[in-house]
């Protein structure tokens, strides 16, 4: 230290360092303690109200069926007659092969199906008269519950094959549900939130599987005679570079055309270009072109499925000679229809498969 002009020294000791040193390192080992004693508070009054909360909407679920049991069983019969109908509208949604399958099927250890026989106990003890609808309203929530795995599984399925197909199920669902409405009609007996997750999930799952039902799967004309595939090319008119938003199939004049994938005819007749034309569209944003031909079978509005003749093959139009031209669009952008045809039958053959057991 200097002070007035002097220097003077002042020594700590190593036993005193030491003493500090380690003081300071009990006092910092105290406060982590205390602030870990402090979080582990936290999180147990945390869980426990959490825990409190379930019990309490447990307790009250079972109280409000024993109400409904022992204050109006007539009412009660109601509810289940309703559920039952409820039901019996989400199965017709699932082959009948699937809706036996679930009904046969062990009942699931859920949460769910915990707490639905405590109520039967507590209903079976409390009103015993009751005990027999209440076994009635387990029943209905288990089979709810495997029609609801039955109903995720296949939908689960058919997102994956649409992206092994490199489309996005999220452009095709929202298409395919782009032209819907009407009046609110509340579905009675979806009330419950296990009902109303069996309702949601099986239409997910048919707003998935009509997705794929449109997706270009039947090769029109005969593969092994492409004569021009999609993108770059020179022109056959006038040689320049162009761009071909198709593939091209050679054949006879009047060979059968097929309809690649379900879906209804929303154009047929004559168009620039194209000769004689046809555009179906099959509900997911998916519209099909088949051009060139030499007659057309199908009419404006009339609904065509996978594999059914709508034409024959020509050369109308701007055409060089007898083929098909065939288009692929998803929201009126052109894309290569060959990974489809190649793909795609396999590919969705797999999923039906797996959807049927």
């Amino acid at each position: 230290m200097r002070a007035d002009g002097e220097v003077r020294f002042i020594k700590v000791s190593s036993t005193l360092q030491k003493r500090v040193a380690g003081s300071i390192a009990v006092l910092l080992a105290l406060w982590l303690v205390a602030l870990a004693v402090m979080a582990w508070g936290t999180y147990r009054a945390e869980a426990d109200l959490a825990a409190l909360a379930q019990e309490k909407a447990r307790v009250a679920s079972a109280s409000k069926r024993i109400d409904a049991y022992g204050g109006d069983l007539g009412k009660a019969v109601g509810e289940l007659e309703e559920r039952q109908k409820f039901l019996e509208e989400m199965a017709r949604m699932l082959p009948e092969d699937m809706v036996e399958a679930a009904a046969a099927a062990p009942a699931p250890a859920t949460p769910a199906a915990a707490e639905t026989a405590a109520t039967i106990r507590k209903v079976s003890a409390m009103v015993p008269g009751a005990s027999g609808l209440a076994a009635i309203e387990a029943r209905q929530i288990a089979f709810a519950e495997r029609l609801t795995r039955f109903a995720e599984a296949r939908a689960r399925r058919a997102e994956a094959a649409i992206r092994k197909l490199n489309l996005d199920p999220g452009t095709l669902t929202r298409n395919t549900q782009a032209a819907m409405g009407g009046p609110f009609e509340a579905m009675k007996g979806a009330e419950d939130p296990r009902f109303e997750r069996l309702g949601l999930s099986l239409a997910r799952m048919a707003v998935l599987e009509r997705a794929i039902d449109g997706i270009p799967q039947v090769v029109p004309a005969s593969i092994q005679n492409i004569t021009s595939g999609f993108g770059f090319r020179h022109d056959p008119f006038h040689g320049r570079g162009a761009m071909h938003a198709g593939i091209d199939f050679r054949g006879p004049i009047g060979s059968p055309i097929f309809a690649a994938a379900d879906g209804r005819v929303t154009f047929a007749g004559v168009k620039s270009g194209y000769g004689n034309a046809i555009e179906i569209t099959h509900g997911n944003g998916m519209l099909t072109r088949y051009a060139h031909l030499s007659r057309i079978d199908v009419k404006v509005g009339q609904g065509v499925g996978a594999g059914s003749t709508i034409g024959g093959l020509g050369s109308t139009g701007r055409s060089t000679g007898p083929h098909l031209h065939f288009e692929v669009r998803i929201n009126d952008r052109a894309v290569n229809p060959r990974p489809f045809l190649e793909a795609a039958p396999n590919v969705l053959k797999e999923v039906r498969a797996a959807g049927a057991k």
